[in-house]
């Protein structure tokens, strides 16, 4: 067991991790930190996701990171593009050169007497165990598991004669040039999966239990465009990030406050883009209301182009079995496929499935409140980072990043050494950790922290009113704890 110490280790070689080691050079340059990635490169789901016509989901104008504009004039952005921004950020600010591939948290424990966390990092295969000491841990590891998606198990599987295949895994060898394929779910991987299989497909179907909401967008930005012939680069492009901000939050307010609004003008533009041939009441028109699971994005209307083209259709059925040759459904009709996808959604996984001890006692995650989206009530010295579910999740990598910063820079001034959110009252009225009905989240539920009714304990989705508490507000701010210790003797 090697044995080193840090004062930051940073789990995660992804947005967050990019976030959070560009933000400890710029504004705490005399820390030491290292960064731990259990896959062997950088880039954390735009590395993961290998299926056809992997993309973003929000604009790159707000999924860029703010030290660093996404300068590419299409908006709405391909996988191997978004990995290449990764890629070219991190060389560009020296960040490549702390991460550790391969390296895999199993456990950490925090040790009050000492004031660090001893990380326990399983390596590669080959690889020996080693024990990292930090000062602060830095969860930057996403909030799903790498290992494998949510995969139901269907009557009959077996029997299929064809190829199942899931998404997060995508095999290398998969040929679907003619072949007719199924695509099992209705969120964001099977709206891109969709029209990105239909170009050489024989013909694909998007078998789907319930309709999810969806709204076309041009993947390229008129506005950018336009700015960018009359002003500097970096002044078009902060223009174009804040307009993007300011509209996705008018929008999910509008979602919020005026549901039914809302429904009518995202039914008319599905509508619109299909036309009177589809029925829009049974395959398009969901139970619940707009933004209460996230909203699909349809770049170019290329989904939609799909299913007037003849190429795509939807189903919108239960699954009664499979059969030798596709998919038998509740309504009694079949559906024959040669390639069944499994688009049926992620697993959480909660701080990357670390065990977490404190002073040789079990952590469950579930039994804390969440504290300003970022730490957790009872832990001390950790942050972790959650992005927004209505939003960019690079907007509250970086909030969360600079906010860390702003922490460790009060607690190095005071001589701070330990700082936590003492536990709430057993009584303290509580709430999920969101409101988003995803069926991921709900069945994640008994996993993930708690968040009370105000706050900090109230997990605020808005980039806005974060901004301002987090890149403003106290840091000391008479909920979290400081305590002085004799300096570390290493």
């Amino acid at each position: 067991m090697a044995d080193e110490f840090v004062d930051v280790l940073i789990v995660g070689a992804g947005i967050s991790g990019i976030s959070a080691a560009y933000h400890l050079q710029q504004y705490c340059p005399d820390r030491s930190f290292a960064i731990v990635e259990a896959r062997a490169s950088i880039g954390g789901t735009w590395d993961l996701f290998r299926y056809p016509g992997v993309r973003s989901d929000s604009d790159m104008h707000t999924l860029g990171f703010s030290f660093r504009p996404w300068t590419d004039a299409k908006a709405i952005a391909q996988g191997p593009a978004i990995l290449d921004y990764l890629r070219d950020t991190m060389r560009e600010h020296g960040i490549d050169r702390k991460v550790r591939f391969g390296h895999k948290v199993l456990r950490a424990e925090w040790s009050s007497s000492k004031s660090e966390w001893r990380v326990e990092v399983g390596r590669a295969p080959g690889g020996n165990a080693l024990s990292i000491r930090c000062g602060f841990l830095f969860m930057c590891s996403g909030y799903y598991d790498y290992a494998e998606g949510y995969r139901p198990d269907f009557p009959g599987e077996a029997r299929f004669n064809g190829r199942i295949v899931h998404p997060q895994h995508w095999p290398t060898d998969l040929d679907y040039a003619g072949k007719r394929v199924v695509v099992i779910g209705s969120g964001a991987t099977a709206v891109t999966l969709v029209p990105a299989m239909a170009d050489k497909a024989a013909h694909v179907t998007m078998l789907q239990r319930s309709p999810t909401w969806m709204a076309a967008r041009p993947s390229v930005d008129a506005l950018d465009v336009r700015l960018r012939r009359y002003l500097p680069q970096r002044v078009a492009l902060g223009i174009a990030r804040w307009k993007n901000v300011l509209l996705s939050q008018f929008v999910v307010a509008l979602c919020k406050h005026r549901p039914q609004r809302m429904r009518k003008l995202l039914l008319g533009g599905v509508h619109r883009a299909l036309g009177p041939g589809v029925d829009i009441a049974t395959h398009f028109t969901p139970r619940y209301n707009p933004w209460e699971q996230r909203l699909c994005l349809v770049p170019d209307g290329d989904f939609f182009n799909a299913i007037k083209s003849g190429r795509a259709s939807v189903v919108t059925d239960r699954i009664a079995s499979f059969t030798e040759t596709g998919v038998r459904l509740a309504s009694g009709t079949s559906l024959d496929a040669d390639i069944i996808v499994m688009a049926t959604g992620l697993k959480l996984a909660v701080l990357g499935n670390t065990a977490l001890y404190l002073d040789g006692q079990r952590v469950e995650p579930s039994r804390s409140f969440n504290y300003k989206g970022l730490m957790f009530t009872g832990v001390p010295n950790m942050a972790n980072t959650f992005g927004y579910t209505n939003a960019s999740w690079t907007l509250k990598a970086d909030l969360t990043a600079r906010y860390v910063c702003r922490l460790l820079n009060h607690m190095r001034k005071t001589g701070a050494r330990q700082c936590v959110v003492p536990a709430l009252a057993p009584d303290a009225p509580l709430r999920p950790w969101t409101n988003f009905s995803s069926s991921y989240f709900e069945r994640a539920a008994g996993q993930l922290p708690r968040q009370g009714v105000t706050r900090p304990f109230k997990l605020i989705q808005n980039y806005l009113i974060d901004r301002v508490a987090m890149r403003f507000g106290a840091v000391d701010d008479g909920v979290m704890r400081f305590t002085q210790f004799t300096p570390r003797t290493n």
